[in-house]
């Protein structure tokens, strides 16, 4: 009985992270804006720990800013945390993907190719969710090839801090169609065992991510933007 209790917990929890992450993605709820407690309690028919359990979550992963005595609101994203972010993305994901090219196998390769077509199916269905969940195994996969554990840790814990501006990039019209043509290229650098190309490649790939979300960013604004490079090759 107690693991059931404990099951729907869980289960009640995932669903207000899926409902909050997706209303800020989608801009139901705006940058300042208060997450009511009282609102998911009745909605979800739960008491509020689950709720505070999911918002600290949240908070981690960059949507919400838990103010005390005040509550939840979501975060706003600031062009300097995407430049930040993205700045340090390149230099950690772009030296494991130097040392990786060395230690890839050939059935780390497979992988990394299954991967991928997963991904171009995932893109053309317009998936975004299942997209973000295994373009992260598509990553993790060379980031532990690299064979460095405090790296791979470090890799980790910025994603996880992270995880908004990721989606959020990811879900940029046409975004995820680039990430399956960047993943072909940064495979065939692993086949050469190529360390330098696959460096390179993978901070061109950060450089986009930025880019691309800064772009809609300012899109959102109603601002004119920046050149878009979302139809541009990626050359090296």
């Amino acid at each position: 009985m107690k693991s059931k209790i404990i099951e729907r917990h869980q289960t009640l929890r995932e669903k207000i992270l899926e409902t909050i992450r997706e209303a800020i993605l989608k801009g139901t709820l705006k940058p300042g804006e208060k997450v009511a407690e009282p609102e998911l309690a009745e909605r979800f028919g739960i008491s509020r720990t689950p709720i505070r359990e999911a918002f600290r979550q949240l908070e981690s992963e960059g949507y919400l800013t838990v103010i005390p005595r005040k509550g939840a609101v979501v975060a706003a994203l600031s062009e300097q945390d995407v430049q930040e972010f993205y700045a340090i993305k390149s230099i950690l994901e772009g030296y494991a993907a130097e040392l990786a090219a060395e230690r890839l196998t050939e059935k780390d390769i497979e992988k990394l190719q299954t991967i991928n077509e997963k991904l171009k199916t995932l893109a053309a269905e317009g998936d975004v969710k299942a997209f973000f969940r295994i373009h992260n195994e598509f990553h993790d996969l060379f980031v532990r090839a690299a064979g460095n554990h405090k790296l791979a840790e470090l890799i980790t814990h910025l994603g996880m801090k992270f995880n908004r501006l990721r989606m959020a990039s990811l879900s940029v019209q046409g975004r995820m169609d680039i990430s399956v043509a960047e993943h072909e290229r940064l495979i065939e650098a692993f086949k050469n065992q190529d360390g330098d190309q696959a460096e390179n490649l993978v901070k061109k790939t950060a450089a986009i991510g930025g880019h691309v979300l800064l772009e809609s960013m300012t899109e959102a604004e109603g601002g004119h933007g920046r050149e878009s490079i979302l139809n541009q090759r990626i050359d090296v």
